[in-house]
């Protein structure tokens, strides 16, 4: 086979069988397919497409292009992914509430880029948190305390990251096969046997419509299912920031007091419908009983406790881990200022704009344009007030956090929208795909 010949068929709008696919990855993976040639095949296949045969085999290459974990009872190992939004830290309570449970959650998560945050650029906001860690120290982890949240390692799916760096140069990020591939080859090298997907939908989301969240949703749905994954997608709205908490180290902060059986009724809402749909996969018998069963480890400790026992094993020092589950707020103490906005006349809260918040966070250091870029952990919003709530002009509807002199009767002063009458309150979640 000759690399030219298959872009060629695929820039011709013909289908490439395993073999030819298994080639390409095999030649990516090997650094024996040059720059151009992949950037080609990507512009191809974000032109053309690809069936729902070709995007399984292009995930399993991907996948067998590293190393894959391997565990003892596969049927309680599960995971989630999220495609990003403003606010959305769903990922870090989730995962040991799910291991206080009895199940084993390998998470291998991103860092944030533009206006999304990243689960691990979240978590790096604790002090001595390691998120850069060896298979052997995965597979011990997850083990012994039933949880960990980690970077993707070296020796995992290279072929994704070569073709990641390359999309994002290319402009060929937004192809559904991509996308897929690309978010399913990393779930199915972890071993997991059940996974759900948060697709955010809206003006803050990568996916701004119900049609073009649903063509995604289906099509990773699909590939998972195809590869033995018991894969459900939870299509969830992204026009208005998650919780109360945008920004790293504050939603850390919202973290742990939802752990505590606390926090924003949406975040719950996300938490304990996401989880119930991997406890029904893993053998539980009715929704109820797996929504309940999430509630009472919010409520009763056993998943705050399980997130200090991971973050103690992934490097944080034990006296530090105490302190910050028993007062979370000492994460923020390094900020230099905080400021409080109000609004120019009371009434019910219609609309907050996530993005204009993610574009705060961003301008402010607290996000990044570049994959290189560091980023100031203490930059964020806290929201006083959620959509269909009453607010006063003369009470503070949000909190800013930052580190340098701004003009703060500029910051945020048209992202929140006010009107006389009350709106009905409805659920995050905008539609369930199996």
């Amino acid at each position: 086979m000759r690399i030219p010949e298959l872009i060629a068929l695929k820039r011709d709008k013909k289908e490439l069988n395993d073999d030819q696919i298994v080639f390409l990855i095999e030649s990516i993976s090997n650094n024996k397919m040059q720059a151009e040639q992949i950037g080609a095949f990507l512009m191809a296949t974000y032109i053309n497409g690809m069936s729902t045969k070709e995007t399984t085999k292009l995930t399993e290459s991907m996948r067998d292009s590293g190393i894959k974990f391997e565990w003892g009872n596969k049927q309680l190992v599960v995971d989630k992914h999220s495609t990003g939004g403003v606010g959305d830290k769903i990922s870090i309570p989730l995962a040991p509430t799910l291991a206080a449970i009895g199940l084993k959650v390998p998470m291998i998560a991103g860092r944030g880029l533009e206006h999304t945050g990243g689960t691990i650029d979240k978590l790096e906001s604790i002090n001595g948190f390691k998120t850069k860690l060896k298979p052997k120290e995965i597979t011990e982890i997850v083990n012994k305390v039933g949880c960990v949240i980690t970077t993707q390692t070296e020796e995992m799916i290279p072929a994704d990251r070569i073709l990641y760096a390359i999309r994002d140069l290319t402009s060929t990020v937004a192809s559904l096969p991509l996308i897929t591939a690309s978010i399913i080859s990393k779930k199915a090298a972890e071993g997991i046997s059940s996974l759900v997907l948060d697709v955010k939908v809206g003006s803050a989301a990568f996916m701004k419509d119900i049609e073009s969240a649903t063509r995604l949703a289906k099509s990773m749905v699909e590939t998972g299912s195809q590869m033995g994954i018991n894969t459900t997608a939870l299509l969830t709205e992204m026009d208005n920031p998650l919780g109360f908490m945008s920004g790293n180290a504050l939603e850390i902060i919202e973290s742990i007091n939802i752990l505590k059986g606390n926090g924003p009724d949406d975040c719950k809402e996300l938490i304990i419908c996401q989880g119930a749909e991997l406890l029904l996969n893993s053998g539980w018998t009715t929704e109820n009983e797996a929504k309940n069963k999430i509630e009472t480890c919010l409520k009763n400790g056993s998943a705050l406790k399980k997130f200090k026992e991971m973050i103690i094993a992934q490097g944080v020092e034990e006296n530090f881990a105490e302190n910050i589950c028993n007062e979370p707020e000492i994460l923020i103490n390094s900020c230099k200022y905080k400021s409080q906005l109000f609004a120019d006349k009371s009434g019910y809260v219609t609309s907050i704009n996530a993005m204009d918040i993610a574009q705060f966070i961003l301008d402010n250091g607290g996000g990044r344009t570049v994959r290189e870029q560091s980023i100031n952990h203490n930059i964020g919003v806290e929201l006083h007030v959620k959509i269909t709530d009453f607010i006063d002009k003369n009470k503070p509807w949000a909190t800013i956090y930052y580190d340098d002199e701004i003009d703060v009767s500029k910051q945020l002063k048209h992202c929140i929208t006010i009107s006389e009458k009350p709106i009905e309150k409805k659920s995050r979640i905008l539609k369930r795909i199996t």
